[in-house]
């Protein structure tokens, strides 16, 4: 889950072949248009007769759901959610698409997908841009981006010793504004080189065709910390970024949501969803332990998966402190707008003509609690 493109295309060290996420989503189209987004994800059905099943299914409402990167934790309470059989009690059948090589914002915004994982900022670089995307739940409540380099670099203790050095991304613009204000706030220039990731991120950099990076540190993080490479890592509100970048959840397009049959499934998405997760938080090796089985193809390792959801409850990224398992789902609004305000005044939103915006990306803009609450 490398932080390498706010707008993935290829992403992180555990993504398996963009020929194989291209076949998967291939024929999750064609399924999708001969109308048979029938599959019921619940794993563990009730005792019923096979023509109530089959009424069952045809009365549920649909909602295909893409995913923004390999299945991780933070993923966990959609899968929770199939096996605990929650999507089932509410009514409504979930196809998961794994992620397009496009990102799963375009995908919701040319249909291909009614849902997918984003998050608040990423929709306002793309809404600048002429797209209409709303974020309808929101996991993240702290920030897990981390900037690191690897431990064994000496001669990098603080952000000022990124200049002049070569960062791993995909050049986006808000990434770019958080590292050189890292750098000059820790008294550097904030002048640095970049180079393309490959589907390694960690690779990149003990290649030394890098030198440091950004990270996820519920995930990548946990990776680091089991397996190595020891990376040395830096967090942006420790060095004068405001705000949380990483407020993360669910986006649709403003269009979808005008017809009410959509709504509706949404709504029981969302709440069954949002059951999932707390269930998670309530239960972190067992839902660990879900997550891996109903992933195989991903290959997660199953003591990364499980101790990335212990930091995750311990340090409590999705709810309003340590070891809480209530999830709200909402966007801190505050948090929300002092970032946009500060990608804003870094110059990294500009318009479908490539033209500065006027005004800041407003977060009440880009956010509904309508499906939360």
């Amino acid at each position: 889950m490398s932080i390498v493109g706010d707008i993935p295309t290829e992403q992180g060290p555990q993504q398996t072949g963009v020929r194989q996420v291209l076949g998967w989503l291939t024929k999750a189209l064609a399924l999708a248009s001969a109308g048979a987004l029938t599959l019921s994800l619940a794993a563990c059905g009730k005792a019923g007769s096979t023509n109530q099943a089959s009424q069952n299914s045809e009365s549920a409402d649909e909602i295909a759901f893409m995913l923004d990167w390999t299945p991780n934790t933070n993923h966990v309470g959609i899968y929770v959610a199939q096996e605990q059989g929650y999507y089932k009690d509410a009514g409504v059948k979930v196809k998961i698409l794994p992620t397009a090589q496009a990102g799963a914002e375009t995908s919701v915004e040319n249909g291909v997908a009614d849902v997918g994982f984003s998050k608040l900022s990423n929709l306002a670089a793309f809404n600048a841009k002429g797209s209409h995307l709303q974020l309808v739940f929101n996991l993240g409540q702290h920030s897990i981006a981390r900037w690191c380099s690897l431990a064994s670099r000496t001669d990098i203790a603080t952000p000022k010793d990124f200049d002049g050095k070569t960062f791993v991304s995909f050049g986006s613009a808000e990434q770019t504004a958080v590292v050189q204000a890292m750098i000059r706030n820790a008294g550097g220039k904030g002048d640095f080189k970049r180079a393309t990731s490959g589907t390694n991120t960690f690779a990149t950099l003990t290649s030394g065709k890098g030198d440091f990076a950004g990270f996820y540190v519920t995930w990548e993080g946990v990776q680091s910390d089991l397996k190595g490479p020891k990376l040395h890592c830096f967090v942006q509100s420790d060095w004068g970024v405001p705000g949380n970048p990483d407020q993360t959840g669910f986006a649709v397009k403003a269009s979808w949501l005008k017809d009410s049959k959509h709504r509706q499934a949404l709504k029981k998405f969302v709440q069954a969803t949002k059951r999932g997760y707390a269930w998670s938080l309530a239960h972190p090796d067992q839902a660990a332990k879900i997550l891996v089985k109903q992933t195989p193809t991903a290959h997660i390792d199953p003591l990364q998966a499980s101790t990335s959801m212990d930091r995750i409850v311990k340090d409590g990224y999705w709810t309003a402190g340590p070891g809480q398992t209530s999830i709200s789902g909402a966007v801190n609004m505050q948090d929300a707008q002092t970032y946009l305000d500060f990608q804003y005044q870094a110059g990294s939103y500009q318009d479908g003509k490539g033209k500065p915006l006027q005004r800041a990306p407003q977060a009440r803009d880009l956010w509904t609690d309508e499906f939360v609450k």
